[in-house]
């Protein structure tokens, strides 16, 4: 989080993007593509772990499949706003099927259009 406050808005957007963060992760561990359809960007384009990219349909399909890990959670998450923009850098902590912990990061860029905040690019790696 930026290390002061500025504004009202400011504690407003921090507060919406937390939920928002919140939600994205909820949303991964409970495969809930209807969240993605609402808050992506049409020009979504994700960075997998393996390197890969991926537009928007693509992600939301990926999401769509049952999450392999359990337990898939966010620490150590970080907003940091720039106006209209923000970027949200987080800790995964899951447990793999084979029962190992796994952890990963994870960088969200959000913009701030008239009808609220919309994920324009994400990026991922996992251990």
């Amino acid at each position: 989080m930026n290390d002061a406050v500025s504004t009202e808005s400011d504690t407003n957007d921090l507060a919406e993007l937390t939920r928002l963060n919140d939600e994205y992760i909820r949303s991964v561990r409970e495969s809930d593509t209807e969240w993605f359809e609402a808050y992506l960007a049409d020009d979504f384009l994700n960075s997998n772990a393996d390197g890969s990219l991926s537009g928007r349909g693509t992600f939301i399909n990926q999401i769509g499949q049952p999450c392999a890990e359990y337990a898939f959670a966010a620490e150590d998450v970080r907003i940091r706003l720039f106006g209209p923009m923000a970027i949200i850098h987080g800790r995964t902590t899951y447990v793999k099927s084979d029962g190992t912990a796994g952890t990963g990061r994870y960088t969200d860029i959000w913009s701030r259009h008239v009808n609220g905040w919309a994920c324009v690019s994400a990026h991922v790696t996992r251990s």
